[in-house]
């Protein structure tokens, strides 16, 4: 393992999360709650700390006030120790005057007094609201031993899928020889995770281009990495093996969580205390299944009670599922009330919702539904 003194973590957490509908109305995507106890930046987080990365920036932007305390000192996840170093960076006046973050790139450029007091070899940059479980060790070694000017992680997915992605064409060495941002017609299926490793040197001097460039969207995808292709800098692919999901859409948020809940082992949230997710411990009574309750293929975070029947779902902290309800293939949010009689398929429920007695939702269909009360 590289030491830790030579990587530091930058993790991006400022994206609105429209596709997500009112979930992200008054939240950050990256604190939605996932798989019952866990919220989404738990994870890119805990793979910094798996790592032995202990220098760690959560840049934030859209309704940041929640995410920061959230996070806090970064304690829960072993990051507020001596050697170690969480903080959250959120959009900054300067003399120049005060500026949203206009772009991935930009958020780091205006963060660059940050990397420029830690000093790292490497900068290792983050999307906040992807699900996976990994040791970026490997990749990190990997960029080191090459010689590369940036390593880009990457995945294989579903051709029908790549127009979503930045997509790339590699040689026999695995060196990126060609990349599109989002294309209409991919020229292939090898999609970029949005885990990038810089050497610090060669990005630094890149983003100080970039920021004066009266016609760039200040955007890794692009423009940064479009313009080191131009200029021959050595790009490197990792081929990331494992489970990853960007939960950017309801579709997939729900899917993310059924994957969990039905057991399909791509992910395994029990598996290895190496790659150990960590997250809020959140001090509640113990959770509850009554004598006609029945609860099967899901999970339940403790302080549910359950006094119906569910089926492949996920029950987060403190719902109350009442007597004759049926729950099949939900995403029940904390706090929840699903009152008696209601029968309820396919659906993700907002924190706080109380369904109604005798409510009938989504019953028969396969599209996924949000259902949310509170906004009402």
């Amino acid at each position: 393992m590289p030491s830790t003194k030579k990587v530091v973590a930058m993790i991006l957490a400022g994206g609105k999360g429209t596709r997500l509908e009112s979930l992200t109305k008054k939240t950050a995507k990256p604190a939605v709650s996932f798989a019952a106890k866990y919220r989404i930046i738990d994870f890119p987080i805990s793979n910094c700390a798996n790592s032995g990365i202990n220098t760690v920036g959560i840049l934030m932007q859209y309704e940041s006030t929640q995410l920061d305390a959230y996070i806090g000192n970064g304690k829960k996840w072993g990051l507020n120790g001596v050697h170690c170093l969480m903080s959250t960076l959120a959009p900054k006046q300067t003399e120049q005057g005060a500026n949203w973050y206009r772009g991935t790139a930009d958020a780091i450029t205006q963060n660059i007094d940050f990397l420029d007091n830690a000093n790292p070899d490497y900068v290792l940059i983050l999307s906040g609201d992807h699900i996976y479980k990994t040791s970026y060790s490997e990749m990190i070694n990997l960029h080191e031993t090459s010689g590369a000017d940036v390593t880009i992680s990457v995945i294989e997915v579903d051709p029908k899928e790549a127009s979503r992605f930045g997509i790339m064409v590699c040689d026999d060495k695995d060196q990126i020889v060609q990349f599109q941002e989002k294309p209409k017609n991919p020229v292939s299926n090898l999609a970029s995770m949005g885990v990038y490793i810089f050497s610090w040197k060669v990005l630094r001097k890149y983003l100080k281009e970039d920021e004066v460039n009266p016609d760039s969207e200040h955007d890794f995808g692009k423009n940064i990495i479009p313009q080191m292709l131009a200029d021959k800098r050595k790009l490197l692919a990792y081929r990331f093996k494992g489970y990853w999901r960007d939960v950017g859409t309801l579709a997939s948020l729900h899917e993310a969580n059924m994957d969990i809940a039905l057991d399909k082992g791509e992910l395994n949230l029990y598996d290895d205390a190496s790659t150990q997710i960590y997250t809020e411990d959140v001090y509640s009574v113990p959770q509850y299944v009554g004598k006609r309750g029945s609860i099967k293929r899901s999970i339940a975070n403790q302080g549910a009670i359950i006094l119906g029947d569910v089926d492949s779902s996920v029950i987060s902290t403190g719902v109350v599922i009442e007597n004759d309800t049926k729950v099949t293939r939900c995403v029940v949010m904390e706090g929840v009330v699903i009152k008696r009689g209601a029968k309820i398929h396919n659906a993700i429920i907002a924190p706080n919702s109380v369904i109604e007695e005798n409510s009938e939702i989504n019953l028969g269909k396969d599209e996924v539904v949000l259902v949310n009360t509170v906004n009402k």
